[in-house]
């Protein structure tokens, strides 16, 4: 028996290099990917629980893969991941998201980093391991994600995670991190545009911005939105004002060293607690190189937390991703991979209406809805 949607994986996954060249392989490598693949997405979230998948359903899977020498063990196919090459497997994850993902002209991709918590290790002097992800927002798609270096930031990654994706006419969201002028220049080179967030890592930058908002006599060239949400209790008002007058573009010192630059932003959030008549308030100030469309800004600023909200939040409730213990080589950049190729997969699922850790179960329940969500592959 073979189908469709496991021989897809061998189609994206079948010529990584196998790292134990020259030993001697009991378990094809596409095998491992595979049956760690099918695992992850029915609730796996550790090497051992990957093992137990695969011995529970070695019939099933046997109608499918050569399993001659039975299921590795979790031994094995950690040892294996802890080789593999992340960067080449990476490279396949992208290829398999650029087929199935083609970018909306002025779709918000939202690019941010997480740390997965556990995989820091005090008595060996491990730091934890972070990753900078990239988030399509009206796809719900992650495109890619880089590991950023030890003894490095998200400053050095994001130029890096950005080079390797194509987001021609994107709207390229970034927290204050990566407002830097080199990763300004990248997403212009790349004929993308960009809203990015402004805070005391870019003081001359921030204050600039906030003077000129100051100014009363700009107040002819601003253009305003306002939105307001009411839900889980509280009311959410949101307020922004964007300016793309040349001249007051020219107040900020530098100004030219940000390719593109074309709008200042300025967002204002305030949150009002039925219950506890509490209220919130906070300012956030932003350069782009969008016209000063208030609206569509203050779009792009609220789309960019989906990262957060649909990406973060589910790796960490529905897979667990802060309380995982793999740790050795490259083995967490390599499942963090294996978890985000999973969540795209079941997001691309949609016949049941319920929530990603109900999705994995009923994959681990039932076959013919696993090879529904094998189907996005």
């Amino acid at each position: 028996m073979s189908t469709p949607e496991v021989n897809n994986i061998n189609e994206y996954f079948g010529d990584l290099p196998d790292p134990r060249t020259g030993e001697n392989i009991s378990h094809p490598l596409i095998n491992i990917i595979t049956i760690t693949i099918c695992a992850v997405i029915c609730g796996a979230n550790g090497w051992v629980e990957v093992e137990q998948f695969g011995e529970a359903k070695a019939k099933w899977l046997a109608a499918f893969l050569n399993l001659k020498h039975g299921i590795p063990s979790h031994d094995t196919i950690g040892r294996v991941f802890r080789l593999l090459n992340p960067a080449a497997f990476e490279a396949r994850f992208r290829q398999w998201t650029s087929h199935i993902c083609e970018l909306m002209r002025g779709e918000v991709v939202a690019v941010d980093g997480k740390q997965l918590r556990r995989s820091k290790d005090g008595t060996l002097g491990m730091d934890g391991i972070y990753m900078v992800n990239v988030w399509a927002t009206e796809n719900q798609l992650s495109l890619g994600q880089v590991k950023v270096e030890d003894h490095s930031n998200e400053i050095t990654a994001i130029p890096v995670l950005l080079s390797l994706l194509e987001i021609e006419d994107a709207i390229i969201t970034i927290d204050a991190m990566g407002c830097q002028t080199h990763i300004v220049e990248m997403i212009t080179a790349q004929n993308a545009d960009y809203v990015i967030a402004a805070k005391d890592n870019q003081g001359t930058l921030l204050r600039d911005i906030e003077i000129s908002f100051d100014q009363s006599e700009i107040q002819h060239a601003i253009d305003y939105h306002r939105s307001v949400n009411k839900g889980h209790g509280r009311i959410e008002i949101r307020e922004c004002w964007a300016v793309d007058d040349p001249d007051i573009i020219a107040y900020i010192n530098n100004y030219k060293a940000w390719d593109g630059l074309q709008s200042l932003v300025k967002v204002t959030s305030e949150r009002r607690f039925l219950n506890t008549h509490k209220v919130q308030r906070d300012t956030r100030y932003f350069i782009s190189s969008l016209p000063a469309d208030a609206q569509q800004l203050l779009h792009a600023v609220r789309a960019h937390w989906h990262v957060e909200n649909s990406l973060h939040w589910v790796l960490d409730m529905a897979f667990r991703e802060d309380e995982s213990r793999v740790r050795k080589d490259h083995a967490p950049e390599n499942f963090a991979i294996i978890r985000q190729f999973a969540l795209n997969l079941l997001k691309q699922e949609t016949s049941l209406n319920i929530g990603i850790n109900a999705k994995r179960k009923r994959a681990g329940w039932d076959h013919e809805y696993l090879f529904k969500v094998l189907c996005a592959i």
